[in-house]
Parts: structure tokens; C-alpha cells; sequence
């Protein structure tokens, strides 16, 4: 007895120096992370100087990094950068997400010829990054007058929308098939289903393709950057944001760009924090082979 409680205590002080060591390592791996984003809060509130400077904490805290931001407009539009991308998101969000969930509701539900190889195809066609054809994509926008406006970055942005299919179809594979089949007896339209049946208990996939469909254009700065060459009244927040950091402008905007990534991070960070759960649940409901 004695022996088995010894064996017990011993093995519990191993398991308890374990998750010591472990948490130890977690807490130093958050620290370095969270070091760059506490730098950036800190100096967006640095009131003695607008250039970088070789400390974290500021010598004088003021808001009126922030207040500039949003009123001075004259040389960089920072409040017309944040509309213009919150329209971008909102229109690529909307658009998006239909087509993304109207493509995976198809090839879940339906069965037709070249299904499986239409669907081969576009998972091998997206393994491709998108950067690859962005002179491509430039020229031919050029040719039909959609460069430096914001209409041909939302269609850049949802042209390929179909393509993220794998997992909406991956979730919509585990709601039961009897489900439409009770449906369909009741007279119910294959939209009717969709609408009504299926959207209802999707919520999760729902949530997670709004989200990743809205976050992409929020932080796109390559298409965008290509896209709106010259067009400062059309950039983007992340365009915009790198304007700052050009070599005539750093020194005096540096503690105006901390402040404006703040801006941008937290409406982000907000409505991520928000809904997670479904975010989760979204992402493990869908990892599912189908």
C-alpha cells in the first residue's frame, strides 16, 4: 500500500513539474507575441515626438494621435481609406458568401455529370496562390476600364469565390439527407430547402463564411495596392497604412500609423472574439471527408 501511495505522489509531482515547465513555455510564448502588439498600442498614444524613437512606453500620452487621424484629411484620407475598404468588405461579404454556400449546397445535395471532376478541379486550381496572375488580372481589368475604382477589386475578390467551396460542402454533408427528402414531399422547392431547411441549421458555416469572406478584402494589401496604383482617394486601409511608412512620411506620421492600426485591429478583433464559437464549429463541422 505504502509502495502504490509513493508510486502515486510520484508520478503526481511528475505531472505537476510537467505543466510548470509547460505553462512556463506558454506564458513566454504570449509575452513575445504580444510584445509587438503593446508597442504599437503604446506608441500610438506618444505625445513628444511623431518619428520612431528607441523606447516603448511614451513620455507624454495624449489621444491627439487619433484625433488627427480621423480630421486631417488633406494629405492622407485615412477616414476615406476605412470607407472605401468597409464597402470593398461589406459587398465582397455579401456576395461571397451566397455564392460560396450556393456552390457547396449544390455539390453536397445534387448529383450530376462532372461533379467529381469539377470539384477536383477547382480544389487543384486553388492550391495555386492568387499572386501568380496578378499582372494578368491587371491588364485585362485595365482593358475594360475597372482598374484604380473599387467595383474591379470586389470583382477580383469574388471571381474565385466558388472555388472555397470544400469546407461549406463538408458541413452541409453531415445534416441529414431525409431532412430534404421530408421537405420535398411537403412540395418545397429545392430553393425553398436551401432557404429554409438547410441555411437554419448551418448557422455555424454560415458565420465562419462571413467572417473569412469579410476578412480577406478587410486586410489585402497586394491586389489592392496593384489595383489602385496612383488612386490615393481609392486606397484601402492596408494601402493607406503603407503610405505612412514610406520614407517621407515616416517621421511624420509614424505614431498617426500605430493609432490607425489600432482602429483597424479592433472592430476585427471585436466581432472575431464575438463569435468564435460559431467560427470553431464552422471549421470542425466541415472537416469532414465528403
Amino acid at each position: 500500500m505504502a509502495e502504490k501511495i509513493k508510486k502515486f505522489r510520484s508520478k503526481r509531482k511528475a505531472e505537476i513539474t510537467t505543466n510548470v515547465i509547460v505553462y512556463i513555455i506558454l506564458i513566454c510564448i504570449s509575452v513575445v507575441w504580444l510584445i509587438p502588439y503593446l508597442y504599437l498600442v503604446a506608441q500610438s498614444f506618444r505625445g513628444e515626438s511623431t518619428g520612431v524613437v528607441g523606447y516603448m512606453f511614451p513620455k507624454e500620452w495624449t489621444f491627439n494621435n487619433y484625433i488627427q487621424l480621423i480630421t486631417d484629411t488633406d494629405t492622407l484620407n485615412f477616414p476615406m481609406w476605412y470607407l472605401n475598404t468597409l464597402i470593398v468588405s461589406l459587398v465582397t461579404c455579401i456576395i461571397q458568401t451566397f455564392i460560396v454556400l450556393a456552390t457547396s449546397y449544390c455539390l453536397s445535395r445534387m448529383r450530376f455529370r462532372g461533379r467529381k471532376g469539377l470539384m477536383n478541379l477547382m480544389l487543384i486550381l486553388g492550391m495555386f496562390p492568387g499572386f501568380m496572375t496578378m499582372t494578368a488580372i491587371y491588364f485585362i481589368l485595365k482593358q475594360i476600364g475597372l482598374t484604380g475604382n473599387l467595383a474591379g477589386l470586389v470583382l477580383v475578390y469574388v471571381a474565385s469565390s466558388a472555388m472555397g467551396y470544400y469546407i461549406s460542402k463538408g458541413f452541409f454533408d453531415t445534416i441529414p439527407r431525409s431532412l430534404d427528402e421530408a421537405a420535398k414531399i411537403d412540395g418545397a422547392s429545392q430553393h425553398t430547402i436551401f432557404l429554409k431547411v438547410i441555411l437554419p441549421l448551418a448557422k455555424p458555416i454560415v458565420v465562419y463564411t462571413i467572417l473569412t469572406s469579410f476578412l480577406a478584402p478587410w486586410g489585402d494589401y497586394m491586389f489592392a495596392s496593384l489595383m489602385m496604383l496612383g488612386e490615393t482617394d481609392k486606397f484601402n486601409v492596408a494601402v493607406g497604412l503603407k503610405e505612412m511608412l514610406t520614407r517621407e512620411n515616416l517621421p511624420k506620421y509614424f505614431t498617426r500609423f500605430c493609432a490607425g492600426a489600432v482602429v483597424v485591429s479592433i472592430p476585427i478583433a471585436a466581432l472575431f472574439i464575438w463569435l468564435q464559437r460559431f467560427y470553431v464549429e464552422g471549421v470542425t463541422g466541415g472537416a469532414v471527408k465528403g
